[in-house]
């Protein structure tokens, strides 16, 4: 095995802030020597990088709940990967892992975030999806927020989405009517036929409040919201009395359009509980849901999809379109 000295790693990094809509001009693909390891360190060559909305609040230089990347940084993104080489005593080259490594080929590392990927019968793009961060986000909203009770009906956005797609899944299998949203007719069927949801209101052809209505002849008892705005409004508007609201998600502002909600008054009347969230806020879930979305997905009782771009290079392209909605399931990279 070649020593890291003689590689050369490919990244890309933050070029300059969004003002608005994100451009492919705001990244910057760089090569660069890998420099070489320090003693408690090992070598990740990264096989395929996660796409995520999240991602976007990260480019601006604002308060969040997380710190922003620096104009000239890597963009920061999960991966799975595989040790090429090891300074360290519990990783040794071959091993196959995942982490938060970024938009790059090649990562040092110290561990940090760092699991090693021990089961072969999971996909190895799954644990950046289905049975990853996506997967967990929608069972710890599911089960820690919304607390489904069977009989009841669900709503969610972003219903063909990595995280709305995983969320109605578990929501049909604990008993529930699952409604949901997604943007054209494609997409709609794969969330009724192949993911099992009862209804999906495609938002795009202009009629959601209709079929929303019938749709929910019973109200809507809890919403996961990925969206936000317009299409929360509508489903506040058809909320029960002491109905839930999980918000994971806004990304109808994420480019600094309004989402101001105007259907406000359903909250107090309906004496609704909403409650935002971020997952990694709750290290104590992973290992349950993680087994949990493990079992379903080896045994086929949880299906998914992915989309695949070819290419580091390509990484600026995807995740714009992702953020426009142009992918099916998770968004991903194959860094060949």
């Amino acid at each position: 095995m070649s020593s890291s000295t003689t590689r050369t790693n490919r990244r890309i990094v933050l070029a300059s802030r969004p003002k608005g809509t994100v451009t492919p001009e705001n990244f910057r693909l760089e090569d660069a020597p890998v420099a070489p390891l320090a003693d408690g360190e090992f070598l990740v060559r990264n096989l395929y990088l996660s796409l995520d909305p999240y991602m976007r609040g990260r480019m601006d230089d604002a308060k969040s709940y997380a710190k922003p990347v620096a104009v000239g940084e890597v963009m920061g993104g999960g991966t799975v990967g595989e040790v090429v080489e090891s300074r360290h005593p519990s990783y040794a080259a071959g091993d196959r892992v995942l982490g938060p490594l970024g938009w790059q080929l090649f990562a040092a590392t110290s561990g940090a975030g760092v699991r090693k990927l021990e089961s072969a019968d999971v996909p190895l793009t799954a644990w950046l999806g289905v049975v990853g961060m996506p997967g967990v986000t929608a069972w710890h909203g599911l089960n820690r927020i919304l607390e489904p009770k069977a009989g009841e009906t669900l709503c969610v956005s972003a219903a063909s989405g990595a995280v709305g797609s995983v969320v109605g899944q578990l929501a049909k299998a604990a008993g529930c009517r699952v409604v949901g949203i997604a943007g054209g007719e494609q997409k709609c069927r794969i969330v009724r036929d192949e993911y099992g949801f009862d209804a999906c209101i495609d938002y795009k052809a202009g009629r959601v409040d209709e079929e929303l209505a019938a749709a929910t002849p019973d109200g809507v008892h809890m919403l996961f919201e990925n969206v936000g705005g317009a299409l929360m409004d509508a489903v506040l508007a058809r909320m029960n009395t002491f109905g839930r609201v999980a918000v994971c998600g806004l990304i109808a502002g994420y480019n600094g359009e309004d989402i101001a909600l105007r259907r406000v008054r359903s909250i107090l009347v309906n004496r609704l509980k909403i409650q935002g969230f971020i997952v990694g806020d709750h290290p104590q879930d992973w290992p349950i849901a993680l087994k949990e979305l493990g079992e379903r997905v080896v045994d086929g009782s949880l299906k998914y999809r992915e989309t695949i771009a070819n290419g580091l290079e390509n990484a600026p392209r995807a995740f714009i379109g992702l953020l426009g909605g142009s992918n099916v399931g998770k968004q991903l990279v194959k860094l060949d």
